[in-house]
């Protein structure tokens, strides 16, 4: 592939860690942060202290602050902003890009507004662009720092799923594409709730046999749930499903299984949340999907424990009892 002008929206870990693939990879590529501070350590030297302290980047990766500068001639921008300041970033992208241009969505959760994925806000602000969700076992450190990764890029477009393969594709990432925008990026974003639950369950040191009924039932909750809101079941067995479901669950890297980690050692959440800086996508996720489940009624016991945990401050080990007495389901969701 010839050389491409990228850009990538966020400086958080995940951002400059993808930004710097494409640097590797030969594409002129600029990362859009906002501290001035910290795009010129980018620039001068070539690494980001805050969030990948340990990783060399790129001398040939680019940052910058002023956001039209960044986007302008760009045939491709990733966006890798927490979802809060997703739509911000939308309509201030507005006029800037081509009117043809791709955008890709690596943000996991959900905007408050109806309940709408981070691709759903993109498509609404910027009706002109292509739009796809890149999504995955993804932890930002390790992708870095070289390791063996696979992600997937969801888009009905093949050339769209051509495109971002080529442009990431390296000896240590490979990229696959699925058809099914919407269940790829909802998988995403749900499996951050169940983050939360592995990391109280192996503070709680409830042992192996609880973790695997709660990767199991967990990948069974968010199947349903999806299916509801017209995915393809058959995406929650793949890298963005039961690959990132596991990988989060089970890594000390995610900031969602930090969160439950700690709580479950008997922090209080606001503690938590000051002490970590950062966002963990699953607490917000956690409450619109809750109350969209209620609207649906969808049955999400997990949902609903961890909400009465965190939001109703129920007691931890009455909620875990609960659950344990609750109805009795089926294994898998979906055999006919």
């Amino acid at each position: 592939m010839d050389a491409k002008q990228v850009a990538v929206l966020g400086g958080g870990s995940f951002g400059t860690a993808i930004a710097n693939i494409l640097a590797v990879n030969g594409h002129q590529t600029t990362l859009w942060l906002r501290n001035r501070e910290r795009a010129d350590e980018i620039n001068t030297e070539h690494r980001n202290s805050a969030y990948l302290p340990d990783i060399g980047l790129s001398p040939n990766l680019l940052a910058e602050t002023d956001l039209a500068s960044a986007v302008a001639a760009c045939t491709v921008v990733f966006v890798a902003v927490p979802s809060a300041s997703c739509r911000e970033v939308a309509r201030t992208l507005k006029g800037a890009l081509p009117a043809d241009a791709l955008v890709v969505s690596t943000t996991k959760g959900i905007d408050p507004d109806g309940f709408k994925l981070m691709s759903e806000v993109l498509t609404e602000e910027l009706p002109q662009a292509k739009v796809a969700v890149l999504s995955g076992p993804n932890l930002a450190k390790e992708i870095a720092a070289g390791h063996m990764t696979g992600t997937v890029i969801a888009s009905p477009d093949p050339m769209v799923q051509e495109t971002v393969q080529e442009l990431l594709k390296s000896a240590s990432f490979r990229v696959y594409s699925n058809p099914d925008i919407y269940g790829v990026e909802l998988a995403g974003a749900l499996k951050n709730i169940y983050a939360i639950i592995a990391g109280l369950a192996a503070a709680m040191d409830l042992g192996l046999n609880t973790i695997g009924m709660l990767l199991t039932r967990s990948l069974a909750e968010m199947s349903r749930f999806a299916v509801r809101l017209g995915a393809n079941p058959m995406t929650f067995l793949g890298l963005s499903g039961v690959g990132d479901l596991i990988v989060t669950c089970m890594s000390p890297l995610s900031r969602n299984y930090q969160l439950g980690w700690q709580l479950g050692q008997g922090k209080k959440l606001q503690d938590v949340l000051d002490d970590m800086g950062q966002v963990a996508e699953g607490l917000n996720t956690l409450k619109l999907v809750k109350q969209e489940a209620d609207r649906r009624s969808v049955y999400m016991p997990l949902v609903s424990g961890l909400y009465a945990i965190l939001v109703e401050d129920a007691d931890l080990h009455e909620v875990v009892s609960g659950l344990m007495e609750g109805e009795q389901n089926s294994d898998v969701e979906f055999l006919t």
